[in-house]
């Protein structure tokens, strides 16, 4: 790279300084720049969070490296020697300290392990903003880069950083402004929904619209989408903060137990009340309650919630008093409310109580290449807790990932990489080396199909009906499956099947299994 072409890039990145864009956008010309002007397979700009290296954009490296939180005290490259220097740092190629993107760089074949690295720090104000890396997998890769032209694009990515998060905070303080003159409350710091895809972009933004309001909220969702993530998210963006979220699970309320959980009870109220007890009301004052799988609540108690999201007032059983209380309720369900409502089995008065404004969480299946994002997420914070070296995705497990329906969203994710690298540990000579996960780690086998998509499958080269009947059958043969997988219970396997209970039980007399 000669020095002109090196120098015609840095002015390009300088005068990014100036323009209107996003810091993702921001960040990746920044990159660009870098891997035109210096030899590297890899790049990546990691923003420092408290104890974590955030990556915030980069080039070369797995998708689902954007997805990693990097342990800033698990990986002492970028710990003790690139944070702790005002200098670039280039480790030698036999460095005996683990490089946190073996097994990341793609284009590598084979070739999983980093043997030319250097990176710098980047500092805002005189305080560590985060740190920039460049990896090769040929050793000397980086003896011929000029040093004073490198700091210069050191000092040009810290402007960019810098610009960048002028950016947010100002955009930040801008819209905290607004909220403050809109509803005098004070935004919260709030949890990570890991995700780029425009379905988990907009429930970002009406999250973080919805939470100062102190509105109910009722989050919509599968089984094993996040509902209690994003609960936890509009509590922590709230102007009660600083108080308890207090959680209920409503479906593991027996209705013998369920409005003493509530409300409390006083002593002697009922036979082993020993004790006088709050409720999950009153230990929610001035906080927030929520109540996950709403829909499951017994109608009678669902009236004497109804009367405490009314008055504001709760009375614990045996008493003839009653507590004021000032709680923010957020339930959630994967029940269809409106059609438990139809069917006399939810109070309309409730549903329309809690559900103010609706969150809707979108099935992984719908988020794309988010998959991507939250693998890495879940393979970073698994290969901690098991002391490995590293893992990373096969080419085809990346596929399989992105490809795969997810009927157990995030949850089934989450389990499926957990024993995916528990099996790939088994067989691994040693756990120094990087573990390569595969679709045959993930289970991705026919037992994984669709039972729909094997019989259309098997049917294809023999059966030679109209396909309406084939796709009837597959259908039938799929409810009676799951029926048996249920025990029979129509309720569950409607809510399995994403079915209303009152269409699943019309469907099955069409098909005369009723």
């Amino acid at each position: 790279m000669t020095t002109s072409i090196a120098f015609s890039n840095l002015a390009g990145a300088v005068a990014d300084l100036s323009r209107a864009m996003t810091s993702e956008l921001r960040y990746t010309r920044l990159l660009g720049a870098f891997k035109r002007s210096f030899p590297c397979d890899a790049i990546a700009l990691l923003e420092r969070d408290g104890a974590l290296l955030v990556p915030r954009a980069v080039e070369g490296l797995s998708r689902d490296t954007l997805g990693r939180r990097f342990v800033i005290q698990d990986h002492p490259r970028l710990a003790t020697q690139i944070l702790q220097s005002t200098e670039p740092v280039r480790f030698p190629a036999d460095s005996a300290l683990p490089d946190p993107y073996d097994g990341l760089v793609e284009g590598g074949g084979d070739h999983l392990y980093v043997h030319d690295c250097m990176g710098a720090s980047l500092y805002i104000d005189g305080q560590p903003w985060g740190l920039v890396t460049l990896d090769a997998l040929a050793p000397g890769t980086f003896n011929a880069i000029d040093p004073a032209i490198f700091q210069a694009f050191v000092a040009v990515a810290a402007a960019t950083a810098r610009a960048a998060d002028w950016i947010r905070r100002l955009e930040a303080q801008l819209d905290r402004h607004h909220r403050i003159q809109q509803s005098n409350v004070q935004e919260g710091s709030g949890d990570e929904l890991i995700g780029n895809s425009p379905l988990m972009a907009q429930l970002l933004r009406e999250t973080q619209t919805v939470a100062p309001s102190d509105l109910p909220v009722l989050i919509l969702g599968e089984t094993g989408v996040g509902k209690e993530l994003v609960a936890r998210m509009l509590h922590r963006h709230s102007s009660r903060a600083q108080e308890p979220m207090v959680y209920i699970n409503s479906a593991a309320l027996p209705e013998s137990i369920a409005e003493s959980e509530l409300f409390g009870h006083v002593r002697g109220a009922f036979s082993g009340a020993t004790d006088g007890r709050m409720g999950k009301f009153e230990l929610a004052h001035e906080g927030t309650l929520f109540l996950d799988e709403v829909g499951e609540l017994p109608l009678t108690v669902q009236a004497k919630l109804l009367r405490a999201l009314q008055n504001g007032e709760i009375q614990r059983i045996g008493s003839d008093s009653h507590h004021r209380v000032d709680v923010r309720v957020i339930a959630a369900t994967n029940r269809d409310l409106k059609s438990e409502v139809a069917a006399g089995r939810f109070r309309a008065d409730l549903y329309h109580r809690l559900s103010v404004y609706p969150l809707v969480v979108p099935p992984l299946r719908e988020r794309g290449e988010d998959v991507l994002l939250l693998a890495g997420y879940f393979i970073e914070r698994n290969q901690r807790r098991l002391g490995l070296r590293g893992a990373r995705l096969s080419r085809g497990a990346r596929r399989w990932l992105v490809e795969y329906s997810w009927p157990g969203n995030v949850r089934e994710l989450n389990h499926t990489l957990s024993r995916a690298m528990i099996r790939a540990l088994s067989v691994a000579p040693s756990r120094d080396r990087i573990l390569e996960l595969t679709t045959q780690h993930l289970g991705a086998n026919e037992q994984t199909m669709p039972l729909a998509a094997k019989v259309a499958v098997e049917s294809a080269g023999s059966d030679a009906r109209p396909l309406d009947e084939i796709l009837e059958q597959c259908r039938r043969d799929v409810i009676q499956a799951r029926l048996k997988q249920h025990d029979g219970n129509r309720a569950s396997t409607a809510r399995s099947l994403g079915i209303d209970r009152g269409n699943f039980h019309r469907l099955l007399k069409k098909i005369s299994l009723s």
